[in-house]
């Protein structure tokens, strides 16, 4: 499901995963480089407020143009594995100013967990259409992102293996 607003873009999914599972998918290296545009996060080693994030781009990624590091952000909130809050703050052309980025994880019934996220895009408008799959050629947004998570955690293969 996907709501959007003028400035905020909220998207869910349900993922056959524990909320552990899932929180490690989002802050473990070794698991954000196996899905979505396969960038490899690095957080500080103490996930807490203040705490620094950085997503870097892949080879394939780097051919295409990005920039070695392509996301960069501070924690504002940390509460594992349930809730992850902080700054998102996109380093390709045109940059635009920093964003807020919510992890929601709620554990639901039959090992069944429902993730959401939800993007304030505030003064970023060529953000928002990006992340929402909706400029041609860069990829499907959070909506691919969300879909190659929850195929990677529910089949051990993202979607583009």
């Amino acid at each position: 499901m996907t709501i959007t607003t003028d400035t905020t873009q909220v998207y869910r999914v349900f993922i056959k995963a524990t909320p552990e599972a899932i929180w490690e998918a989002i802050v473990k290296p070794e698991w954000t480089e196996r899905y979505g545009y396969g960038g490899r996060a690095q957080w500080d080693p103490e996930l807490r407020p203040g705490a620094t994030y950085r997503a870097l781009a892949d080879p394939k990624m780097q051919a295409a143009g990005m920039p070695e590091v392509v996301v960069q952000g501070e924690v504002i909130a940390a509460d594992p594995p349930r809730r992850l809050v902080q700054t998102w703050h996109a380093q390709w052309p045109p940059v635009e100013p920093p964003t807020r980025l919510t992890y929601e994880i709620e554990p639901g019934d039959g090992g069944v967990t429902q993730l959401t996220i939800i993007h304030d895009l505030a003064g970023a408008p060529e953000l928002a259409t990006m992340v929402s799959g909706g400029q041609e050629g860069a990829g499907g947004g959070w909506a691919m992102v969300l879909s190659d998570l929850k195929t990677l955690l529910e089949t051990g293969q993202g979607m583009y293996a």
